[in-house]
């Protein structure tokens, strides 16, 4: 197997790495703004479920104290319905909070894929130095 050597001179090669390397970074640089940006909506929308789960529990405790002083006070059929409402409210607020805290995730919120590419190019250099694609 032949190699055949790059007729430019070393400096210029080096000039040329350097400027590829700095390309790849500025690239992978925006890439990862990019998905932190976008991870943050997603954190958003997290943040607006749990404020609506809290503000649904406020509600439901208020129901469910309404209906066990109904329920306690007269024992009427409207107390039960309350109580039947509240159990239902603190339900919803538990379903948003969940998937409140799921969005939050820290898995949720990472640049995986420039994580992913920085580690292919880095596997990439690595198998391009050890298969002698380089002069000294």
């Amino acid at each position: 197997m032949s190699f055949d050597a790059d007729p430019r001179p070393t400096g210029t090669l080096l000039s040329d790495a350097v400027n590829q390397l700095t390309r790849l970074v500025r690239g992978e640089v925006a890439l990862a703004k990019a998905e932190v940006a976008q991870n943050i909506k997603s954190a958003g929308l997290g943040i607006a479920l749990l404020v609506g789960a809290v503000v649904l529990v406020f509600v439901a405790l208020n129901v469910l104290v309404l209906a066990l002083v109904a329920a306690l006070s007269s024992i009427m059929p409207a107390g039960w319905a309350s109580l039947l409402v509240g159990v239902v409210l603190l339900a919803v607020a538990g379903l948003l909070a969940m998937r409140g805290l799921n969005a939050l995730k820290p898995e949720n919120i990472a640049p995986s894929r420039t994580l992913a590419n920085v580690q292919a190019d880095a596997q990439a250099i690595k198998e391009n130095v050890s298969n002698g694609n380089h002069k000294h």
